[in-house]
C-alpha cells in the first residue's frame, strides 16, 4: 500500500500531462479557453515547414554541440585541481559549488552586467586596447548565444565536478602508483590511467550534459530579452514552444504541444544514444 500514493504521484504529474500533451498536439486548441477541434497531423505538418522551427532547431543544437564538450572537460579539470587534500581545498570545492546554487535570474543579471556594451567585460577589452568598439555580446547571434551557453557552463560546472570527484575516488590507486613509478608524468597518468577508468562517468556527464543543452529556456531569456535576441534568432526549441503555444493573444495550444513533442523525440534520441555508449563501455 505504501506504494500507492507514489503511483497515483506518478500518473497525475507525468504520465497524464506527457499523453494530454501527445493528445493535444492533434488539435488547434488555443492557449486559453480549452476547446479546439482534431486537426490530424496539421501541426505536424506545419512545424516541419515552418522556418522558425529549424531555426530553433538548429539553435538547439548548436548550443548543444558547444555546451556539451565544455562541460565533459572543463569539470574534470575542476575535479582533478581539487581532488587533493591540500590547504584551503574545501574553499575551491565551495567556490567552484556556488554557481550550481545560484538563481538562473540572479546568474542572468550578473552576467548582464558583465556583458553589456559598457560592461565589465567590454571596458577591460577596451582599456587594454584589445577592441575599438564594445562587442555586442547582448544584440549579436553568435555572441549572444555563445554568452548563454556561458551561462550554462558557468552554473552547471560545478554538479559535474562533484559526479567527478566520486569517480576520481574509485579510480585505482595500484595503477596510479605503478605508472609513477614507470616515470609517467601527471598528464600521462591521467591520460592512459584515469580516464579510461572514468570514461563511463565522462559519457553519463555528456548525455546529460546534452539533455540539458536542449532545455535551455532561462539562459537566453535572461540575456537575449523576451523575444530570445534580436528579433527572435537566438530562440531555443523550448522558446519556441513558449512562443507557439503560450501567447494568450494568438498562441495555438495544439502546435505548441507539437514543438513539445518533437522536442521530446530530440532529446529521447540523444538519451538512449547516451545509454547504449555507456552501456557499451560498461559491458
Amino acid at each position: 500500500m505504501w506504494l500507492l500514493p507514489g503511483l497515483i504521484g506518478t500518473l497525475v504529474f507525468a504520465v497524464f500531462p506527457f499523453l494530454n500533451t501527445i493528445a493535444l498536439s492533434f488539435t488547434n486548441a488555443p492557449a486559453i479557453g480549452g476547446g479546439g477541434r482534431i486537426v490530424g497531423l496539421a501541426n505536424y505538418r506545419e512545424m516541419l515547414g515552418d522556418s522558425e522551427f529549424w531555426q530553433a532547431t538548429t539553435n538547439s543544437l548548436c548550443y548543444m554541440a558547444i555546451a556539451t564538450p565544455l562541460l565533459i572537460v572543463l569539470p574534470l579539470l575542476l575535479a582533478l585541481l581539487v581532488e587533493k587534500q591540500a590547504p584551503f581545498v574545501g574553499v575551491f570545492r565551495t567556490g567552484y559549488y556556488v554557481p550550481v546554487l545560484t538563481s538562473v535570474v540572479v546568474a542572468g543579471i550578473a552576467w548582464q552586467f558583465l556583458l553589456q556594451d559598457r560592461g565589465l567585460v567590454n571596458t577591460v577589452l577596451g582599456k587594454l586596447h584589445l577592441i575599438d568598439g564594445p562587442l555586442p555580446f547582448l544584440t549579436d547571434q553568435w555572441l549572444l548565444l555563445l554568452a548563454c551557453i556561458a551561462v550554462t557552463v558557468w552554473k552547471g560546472a560545478g554538479w559535474y565536478m562533484v559526479l567527478y570527484l566520486v569517480a576520481l575516488g574509485n579510480v585505482d590507486q595500484g595503477q596510479l602508483e605503478a605508472a609513477r613509478i614507470d616515470g609517467a608524468g601527471a598528464v600521462r597518468r591521467v591520460w592512459y590511467v584515469i580516464l579510461p577508468a572514468i570514461r563511463p562517468v565522462m559519457l553519463l556527464v555528456g548525455t546529460l550534459a546534452a539533455i540539458g543543452s536542449l532545455r535551455v529556456f532561462a539562459e537566453v531569456y535572461m540575456l537575449g530579452g523576451p523575444t530570445g535576441g534580436p528579433g527572435g534568432v537566438d530562440r531555443t526549441l523550448p522558446f519556441l514552444i513558449r512562443d507557439a503555444g503560450l501567447d494568450p493573444v494568438n498562441g495555438n495550444a495544439g502546435y505548441g504541444a507539437a514543438i513539445s513533442v518533437g522536442l521530446f523525440l530530440l532529446t529521447l534520441v540523444v538519451a538512449l544514444l547516451g545509454r547504449a555508449f555507456v552501456k557499451e563501455e560498461t559491458s
